[in-house]
């Protein structure tokens, strides 16, 4: 299969690596140095590009893999208020994007899982939830992308949380903190209290390479389908 990468950073060379170990080419590398090579030939023979860039860009470098009739698999994280438009564009076959905030097969594990226990809390009220997430002191956005979806995990199955805050403390919030420190990969922990005890679940990544075999064995699923997907389609947890 014949690859592009937007975005050239550790996680760029990391999918570089493996791409090739699994006998993939790469045709075209895209990073703030070369940003109109995207309009080349090259690019466009791409059967797939893999993106991890910035929030400030990634939706531009949707667009622009879009106009050239390459499918796109991206873990960006901090755009996704523009989700909606990039949904209703793959809908109408514009273009072809599979997002995750998380490609490690152990965090996709991990999300459902997450939504498991929050069913199961439904009818344990005494229980209260909270989240934590470490991230390396390169990661610009807060918080982590992985922690929104696992808010919205629980969200979506625990009736007496309906949104997530950095902030607030209010009995209808999951509460997210961070810490950056370090080089870091991803730590996740989603903790439930009560008064007399504790339930706490954890992923910690080792290093970014669990991130970027998810990310390629991604873009392995998408050659050759149209529309919207995520790792929850590549997983097989779609419901």
């Amino acid at each position: 299969m014949k690859l592009a990468l937007i975005g050239y950073g550790k996680m760029g060379h990391a999918i570089e690596r493996i791409a090739k170990q699994r006998g993939h080419e790469i045709v075209s590398i895209i990073d703030e140095n070369n940003l109109s090579d995207i309009d080349s030939p090259e690019f466009a023979s791409a059967d797939v590009a893999i993106e991890f860039s910035t929030p400030e860009t990634a939706y531009g470098n949707y667009l622009r893999a879009f106009s050239r009739g390459v499918r796109v698999v991206s873990g960006t994280t901090g755009w996704t208020n523009r989700l909606p438009d990039i949904k209703r564009m793959c809908d109408e076959g514009r273009g072809t994007l599979l997002y995750s905030s998380n490609f490690s097969i152990g965090v996709n594990i991990f999300f459902a899982i997450n939504k498991q226990l929050a069913r199961f809390m439904n009818s344990y009220p005494q229980y209260d939830v909270e989240m934590n997430e470490i991230h390396h002191i390169h990661k610009l956005d807060h918080p982590s992308g992985t922690a929104i979806t696992l808010a919205n995990g629980i969200i979506e199955n625990l009736d007496r949380k309906d949104r997530w805050s950095e902030d607030s403390c209010a009995d209808n919030v999951v509460r997210i903190t961070h810490e950056r420190k370090g080089e870091v990969p991803g730590t996740h922990t989603v903790t439930y209290t009560s008064p007399i005890d504790k339930i706490t679940i954890t992923h910690e990544a080792f290093s970014r390479e669990g991130f970027a075999l998810g990310a390629v064995v991604a873009a392995e699923w998408i050659a050759g389908k149209n529309g919207f997907y995520s790792m929850d389609d590549v997983m097989g947890f779609r419901q």
